[in-house]
């Protein structure tokens, strides 16, 4: 059983919601926050990015927590951001490409965290925990949601879906640089809120697509205030999701890069990797596409991975192990262990810094140019997960390589915002 909330969202006014909103806190460099901040004084990044602005300030500083204090209070003592008077919950609406994606956007509780009836498939750091729990501390709202999805047992989303016409026009509406539309209707009847409630106690398990690191914090928070001796404020145990069906989102694959070959020439480093894959030059790579599909006939039997080094697609593909755990079967556990560790020596793919990341929603040309200019070595680009493995793992309990999905849609920060004062 899962318990869902209401509550009284701040939300910036509708004309000013295109200026404020923003992209999430941890998707941009503080350099590159600065920059944002500088086109648009008004971006969502001051509050949930304050570091941006206090460049000569350590990040973990009390001054950048008070910073984002201040500028969360100034938006809303300038009329942009305003709350709610009646408690409410929210539709989340994002189109692209032809694609719609729809969440409903309410407050979760920390206990069913601690229960694990709110799952999760990845490790969170205790530094990124420790900077979202003073974040939420200091400014007191949390300010960017967690993603979650459900499994549609009771066929909640046509209920949602139909709300979407009886809620027009949207409260909020923005379309980033990219094109892509993303849209806040307000739900506040209470039969239909009502409604919503009874429909999910019903569903066992939520489980946390994106937004690991704000969900621990939130429960850190509570239980940094039980453990002082004091009851937290029942706003303060909640945290602010956004709840999509499973069978609703995407998944792409999360590619790796390499600074540099370790001992390997590039001949050499493929006459190695031909012991643990078969490596087949792919051919030409449609640059464009968010990933390579496989040229090998029945893919589902192997695990395929793609390599570009020194200006050539490689296909490499192995085959797949008979009863293998979902966690062991990933393509992405399978390169790290027979390339990443066993070739290149790299046991910590969180904390190396040969390793880099690229997320899935980005063309496989930007790879290519990564490694052309000289700034890596080499890239792998991986098949996309299904959804339904995400959730096996996380229902054994199984934590997953870092960096082994990337789910769309990708949310706005500052749009909704849950604030407990």
């Amino acid at each position: 059983m899962v318990r869902i909330y209401r509550f009284s969202g701040v939300r910036p006014v509708p004309a000013a919601a295109p200026e404020i909103a923003a992209v999430p806190y941890d998707v941009v460099t503080a350099d590159e926050a600065r920059a944002i901040i500088a086109r648009n004084p008004k971006s969502f990044l001051r509050v949930s990015r304050s570091d941006a602005e206090l460049p000569d300030t350590p990040p973990l500083d009390d001054h950048v927590y008070k910073r984002a204090r201040e500028m969360f209070v100034a938006l809303e003592q300038e009329g942009l951001l305003k709350k709610d008077i009646e408690l409410c919950m929210y539709l989340y609406r994002v189109q692209h490409d032809g694609d719609t994606f729809l969440g409903l956007c309410c407050c979760l509780d920390v206990d069913d965290y601690r229960k694990n009836n709110i799952r999760r498939h990845e490790q969170t750091r205790y530094d990124k925990e420790e900077d979202r729990t003073r974040h939420i501390e200091t400014v007191r709202a949390h300010n960017g949601p967690v993603v979650l999805l459900y499994r549609d047992v009771a066929d909640i989303f046509s209920f949602i879906e139909s709300q979407v016409a009886r809620n027009q026009p949207p409260a909020a509406e923005v379309r980033t640089e990219q094109g892509i539309l993303h849209q806040i209707f307000r739900i506040s009847d209470p039969e239909v809120l009502a409604r919503l409630e009874r429909q999910f106690a019903s569903v066992p398990s939520l489980y946390i697509a994106d937004g690991h690191h704000r969900a621990k914090a939130a429960v850190n928070l509570a239980d940094r205030i039980i453990a002082s001796g004091r009851t937290p404020d029942d706003e303060v145990c909640r945290f602010m999701g956004v709840m999509f069906a499973h069978d609703r989102v995407k998944i792409h694959g999360y590619s790796r890069l390499l600074t540099d070959l370790g001992t390997y020439s590039p001949d050499s480093f493929l006459k190695k990797l031909g012991d643990c894959f078969t490596v087949r030059p792919y051919g030409t790579v449609n640059g464009s596409g968010y990933n390579i599909p496989p040229a090998i006939a029945d893919p589902g039997k192997y695990h395929v991975v793609h390599l570009y080094l020194a200006g050539t697609w490689y296909e490499c593909t192995r085959p797949r192990v008979p009863g293998a755990t979902p966690l062991d079967a990933l393509d992405v556990a399978v390169l790290q262990k027979h390339v990443l560790e066993d070739m290149l020596g790299i046991t910590d793919p969180r904390g190396d810094a040969r390793l880099q990341y690229l997320g899935g929603a980005r063309p496989v040309a930007d790879l290519e140019k990564l490694v052309d200019s000289g700034t890596y070595r080499l890239a792998f680009a991986m098949q996309p997960v299904r959804v339904e493995t995400v959730l096996s793992i996380a229902d054994a309990g199984g934590i997953m390589p870092p960096k082994s999905t990337w789910f769309e849609p990708k949310l706005l920060s500052g749009l909704v915002i849950h604030s407990f004062d």
